[in-house]
């Protein structure tokens, strides 16, 4: 562990000295006004490097091209600015005053060439490129600064067939978890603390059979509690367990409903990521998971995802496989095709339901008048090129997928779209996708059964005045992208145990801070859009129709009153800060796993002081312009778990009869009667041990015993 941390604290230290070493760099550059490459020389061994040009002055300009060391000195020669051919690609991207991000991108296919291939862009033997590259920096075509980079890439080896066709046989999920050993990752290889993988032997075992991966996705149970018939054996029970003790189905977990009915399928040979998508049959047969999504065409149903580090625009999607991907896309003219330009019609296609019947994608569109946060700026085009405007431009595809048992009930997406107008060239990153949903067409993902589960979002909820209805929502955070800027910047939704500080950039100028009131209502209807929501869910799944499982959220109401000393050049009781506060409570336990639920949620605001830095204190030095911050920040906290009633005197006098100290317990002697017995609410428990309790006097009374008793009283009377 000690090892651990110095490499841990070496790579902070490294990383640390490099960045400073690159801010002197800066400081030393831009103080002599040259042109510098940091690092000056690179080994490429991918298809894709990255350098940063320092530099003091403007107008530079990249020069590429392919050289080659001379056979008598073994040198490269002095940096040109002639461009050259070669199979590479150069851009670059400004990242500071004076520095800017150099990125070389390999134009060519790194796939070995077959025996029968017809593909002319793959390597014919395994050294793939073994080439000698150089940037040249210019200024007013002269060149200041060059980049030597030895490109040694060899060709990529990918598996000549697509696997095994043979599928895992998934039994009833009914009643059992997904798999008997979840943490075995890999075929044929011992999985680390992985206790119930078949393939580690008995020494592998011995390294790690004490810290093996806990609860049921590490293939352990939840422990069987002591007052099942199960847990204790015929050696070591005392005489009153057989009697006392509870039968129950070890089935019974709180992992039932997690997963849907699952059945036997024959093998289907599928696509191959190595082949051209072929033409699915139509079949009416139910869907399994990770089995392709069919259309009434007989085409399978593609989204675009990314496969082996690329987006394919054709790629299956499988039943039950929820993904999120992000492609990115260089735009040097406008795209005509598919998935970047398409209409709404050509969205509603018809999908096979699983069940015998079609479901048709319900297309929604929304527009963004901002495309900002979804493009990158690239290589400048030059002025007399025709500025590039492209309307109606796909940004976003979010698919539902709703199901139920073993097929579909109904497909809803939601197509974002955006005009790009740029005189540059851009990259595009455009966001893909697609979320099964168990249920119908009104359901949505829980956070919990019952109780909340970490690292899931927190439900909120508005009151529905039409049907006298919750309808779910979130309590958000800033989550900057980008530039920072409040304008880019995006919402994520408050997760569960999980706390998080974060912020945006608002840009101020001189004359907002003599309107202080307007600035103060911009600042909260900003900070007010993150918890729009007035209740929240007390659980991770609650009823839209119940009020009981929701709480109003508390509000600290913001205190003005140093408005009024609001000055010409700063602004006072500034809303630049939310804070929400969660209490969190362990209200039981499920198969020994705690439930936690939410107590109270508390939304607090933070006034501050806003004021322009002038450097010094000099008015005449203020900027006109300057970036100021707002926060946002969430803190959960627990309140401890109530372990039972406070101890009586006599536990605490006699420890001898506590049942947390010794093996026996007296209180446990009358277990259906007691508090301690937590199979079935006490109040039943305790009807039905005083039914038992009646029968036995009543049949003491009328039995043979109490009749010799009798006989005996007579005898002595008389």
């Amino acid at each position: 562990m000690a090892n651990v941390v110095n490499v841990l604290f070496s790579l902070s230290f490294l990383r640390l000295l490099g960045f400073v070493l690159l801010v002197v760099s800066v400081m030393h550059t831009q103080n002599a006004s040259s042109v510098v490459f940091q690092p000056s020389f690179l080994t490429a061994t991918g298809p894709s490097v990255t350098a940063f040009l320092l530099y003091g002055s403007s107008n530079v300009t990249l020069n590429l091209r392919k050289v080659l060391p001379s056979n008598l000195t073994g040198s490269i020669g002095s940096p040109s600015c002639a461009d050259g051919e070669t199979q590479w690609t150069a851009t670059k991207e400004q990242i500071g005053k004076a520095v800017v991000r150099v990125h070389l991108r390999l134009n060519r296919s790194l796939s070995l060439c077959s025996e029968n291939g017809t593909n002319p862009d793959c390597c014919s033997r395994p050294l793939c490129v073994l080439e000698t590259l150089q940037v040249s920096a210019c200024v007013g075509g002269a060149p200041q600064a060059s980049l030597l980079v030895q490109a040694v890439i060899h060709a990529q080896l990918l598996p000549s067939n697509a696997g095994s066709d043979n599928k895992t046989v998934i039994p009833n999920q009914v009643f059992q978890p997904l798999g008997s050993c979840p943490c075995d990752l890999t075929t044929g290889v011992c999985d680390v603390r992985c206790c119930c993988d078949k393939d580690c032997s008995s020494e592998d075992l011995k390294l790690f059979g004490s810290h093996c991966l806990p609860g049921p996705f590490g293939g352990q149970v939840s422990p069987t509690p002591e007052y099942q018939c199960s847990a204790q054996s015929s050696e070591n029970s005392p005489d009153w367990f057989p009697f006392l003790c509870v039968n129950s189905p070890p089935e019974n977990n709180p992992f039932l409903g997690f997963f849907y009915h699952g059945s036997t399928k024959e093998s289907v040979l599928g696509p191959s990521f190595q082949k051209a998508v072929s033409p699915a049959v139509a079949s009416a047969s139910p869907y399994v998971q990770e089995s392709p999504l069919i259309q009434l065409d007989g085409q399978f149903f593609v989204i675009p995802q990314v496969i082996l580090g690329r987006c394919g625009s054709n790629t299956p999607v499988a039943f039950l496989r929820n993904f999120k991907v992000e492609c990115v896309t260089l735009l040097h003219s406008c795209p005509t095709g598919f998935p970047l330009q398409t209409q709404s019609a050509e969205l509603t296609s018809q999908v096979m339901d699983g069940q015998g019947g079609v479901v048709e994608v319900d297309v929604a569109e929304e527009v963004v008048s901002d495309v900002g946060p979804f493009i990158t700026k690239s290589i400048t085009v030059p002025s007399e090129e025709k500025i590039l405007v492209c309307e109606n431009v796909t940004i976003s595809l979010d698919y539902k997928f709703y199901w139920k048992a073993n097929g579909l009930t109904g497909i809803a997406l939601t197509r974002t779209i955006g005009t790009i107008i740029s005189n540059t060239s851009v990259e595009l990153r455009t966001r893909y996708s697609a979320v099964f949903l168990n249920g119908n067409s009104m359901a949505e993902p829980v956070s919990g059964n019952p109780g909340y589960q970490v690292g899931r979002p927190v439900i909120a909820g508005i009151i529905d005045n039409d049907t006298s209805s919750m309808q779910k929502t979130y309590i958000n955070v800033w989550k900057p992208v980008h530039d920072g800027l409040c304008s880019s910047a995006e919402r994520e939704a408050v997760l569960f145990g999980k706390n998080y500080t974060s912020g945006c950039l608002l840009p101020v100028v001189t004359n907002n801070l003599t309107q202080c009131n307007l600035l103060r209502e911009t600042v909260f209807k900003l900070q007010e859009g993150l918890t729009a929501a007035a209740y929240v869910a007390k659980r991770g799944n609650p009823d839209l129709f119940t009020m009981t499982d929701w709480l109003n959220i508390s509000l600290v109401s913001l205190n003005s009153s140093d408005a009024a000393e609001d000055t010409s050049s700063e602004c006072r009781a500034v809303p630049s800060h939310v804070h929400v506060q969660v209490w969190t409570l362990v209200t039981g336990f499920v198969g020994s796993i705690p439930q936690r639920e939410i107590f109270a949620l508390q939304v607090s605001y933070g006034l501050s002081t806003w004021s322009l830095d002038c450097g010094g204190g000099n008015g005449s030095f203020c900027e006109e312009s300057q970036l100021l911050s707002i926060t946002s920040s969430v803190t959960f906290i627990d309140i401890p778990y109530n372990t039972g009633p406070p101890k009586s005197r006599f536990q605490i006098n006699f420890t001898e009869y506590d049942c947390d100290r010794n093996d026996v317990c007296w209180p446990e002697l009358a277990f259906p009667f007691t508090r301690y017995y937590t199979g079935e609410p006490y109040s039943l428990a305790l009807a039905k041990g005083l039914i038992l309790v009646f029968f036995f006097i009543t049949a003491s009374i009328l039995g043979s015993p109490w009749r010799k008793i009798r006989q005996a009283w007579h005898s002595a009377a008389f």
